[in-house]
């Protein structure tokens, strides 16, 4: 089998190189080009086709969101990020990954690091499931209102190019991201490291025709919209304004929770999954989503800012609220917990399980020895098989409702097909149905 082929974007040129070594480490790989900068990434990308690309965030001419966007919407390829773990690094690899990166790893501090041989794990074992994925997912287009991500104060409008939109905040019309206008890229000055074995362009995602694509989410939406208002109806009038979004600020008493685990391609599904979540939905929902610590929070923060759901990164003791998301913390199992006073977060550091902390099948078990809530469990995007135990054993001591991401929309069908054999799934649905079936459920 001919090697896969793989593109290297860093504007440093050791670190480049020390990429291109670990790459090499595995036969099945090799570098086809290397590039210094997002453009000449995109013009590398069109030139060389390659089974996949590593790119570095920040990169003078053009830094590696813009060169994402780019390359997602003239050439869908697998883009592994390398990211720093600053807060900036941080919010831009999670804005990455909602625009079409297939994954990240932190990038390696320098040859003598500590976690040299993590990286380099991570990045071959991210590398060959990226090129055996045949879905390519172009980049959601979203334009961002605000000064800083994750400030809370922000507002957000999708293009209705793509399905796996960001749900509008504001009144203003739709409108794409485009990156700003970049001069031509100057001629190469070095050679690729290989010949390019194939000019065939890879296959992009086939979209559904406007129209088409405007039916199905209006579909969604009035579910969604007449579920709540059915439910509204029920209830007394308010006796004061409804408080705006604050951390725990519904104390409302619940009797429904949904518990939600996803890893590869994760950040993209949960942003569907999210926004589409109506303000007033009547349940907590908690989350482990597989990630490293900080990288959780800037996730938190930024499904936050354009959820109509507070979004928050859990905290230890902290009180369980319905119409709040809790991201579990990376490094922490997250657990729900009940005390005199109601249900709380609990965080552990227990080993890991299935290679993850937190780990999705912790989650699920300790919603076991809560029979007096009914519970909701989703399984989505990911590697692995995390999950699957945990919601059969939920399953077995009598879950209300089991959902899998059908693997047409998984950017990696790993941990639903593990559910789905388990034979612990009663509902298989693409990832823009979840939210409406979710509060179908919770409503009905």
């Amino acid at each position: 089998m001919a090697p896969y082929r793989v593109l290297v974007v860093d504007d440093s040129a050791f670190m480049r190189k020390f990429i291109c070594d670990l790459i090499q480490q595995d036969s099945q790989f090799t570098i086809v080009a290397t590039a210094v900068n997002g453009q000449e990434a995109v013009e590398a990308v069109r030139e060389w086709k390659p089974d996949a690309v590593t790119l570095d965030l920040e990169m003078p001419v053009m830094n590696g969101i813009e060169a994402l966007q780019q390359i997602m919407k003239s050439d869908p390829t697998p883009v592994i990020m390398l990211s720093g773990i600053s807060d900036d690094n941080t919010r831009e690899t999670i804005k990455a990954l909602q625009y079409g990166a297939f994954d990240f790893i932190r990038k390696p501090s320098g040859i003598l690091s500590n976690d040299i041989q993590h990286a380099c794990d991570a990045l071959l074992e991210k590398l060959r499931i990226a090129v055996k994925t045949k879905r390519h997912q172009p980049a959601l287009t979203i334009r961002e209102i605000g000064p800083n991500p994750g400030d809370g104060k922000r507002a957000a409008v999708a293009n209705t190019d793509d399905p796996n939109r960001a749900r509008a905040k504001s009144a203003q019309p739709p409108a794409a991201a485009e990156p700003a206008g970049k001069e031509p890229p100057s001629p190469r000055k070095d050679k690729p490291i290989t010949e390019p074995a194939s000019q065939a362009k890879p296959q992009s995602v086939k979209r559904m025709p406007d129209e088409a694509k405007s039916q199905s989410k209006a579909r969604v939406k009035s579910v969604a919209k007449e579920a709540m208002a059915e439910y509204a109806a029920k209830l007394p009038v308010p006796t004061e304004p409804i408080k705006p979004k604050g951390r725990g600020g519904n104390s409302a008493p619940f009797n429904h929770i949904v518990a939600i685990g996803t890893s590869t391609g994760g950040p993209r599904a949960l942003h569907e999954v999210i926004t589409s979540l109506p303000g007033d939905f009547p349940a907590p929902v908690l989350v482990v989503q597989h990630m490293p610590p900080k990288f959780t929070k800037s996730l938190a923060q930024r499904l936050d800012s354009f959820s109509e759901l507070q979004v928050v990164e859990a905290q230890q003791g902290e009180r369980v609220s319905a119409g709040v998301v809790y991201i579990a913390p990376g490094g922490y199992h997250l657990e729900l917990a009940k005390d005199s006073s109601g249900y709380s977060i609990l965080l552990t550091d227990q080993p890991q399980r299935n290679g993850h902390r937190p780990s999705v099948d912790v989650l699920f078990e300790s919603l076991i020895g809560f029979k007096e809530l009914k519970r909701h469990a989703v399984v989505m995007t990911g590697m692995g098989s995390d999950g699957a135990k945990g919601m059969k054993k939920l399953s077995e001591a009598g879950i209300e409702t089991s959902i899998a991401e059908a693997e047409e929309t998984c950017v990696v069908y790993g941990m639903p097909r593990s559910a789905v054999e388990a034979g612990c799934v009663d509902k298989i649905l693409p990832l823009q149905h979840i939210a409406a079936q979710l509060v179908h459920a919770v409503l009905k």
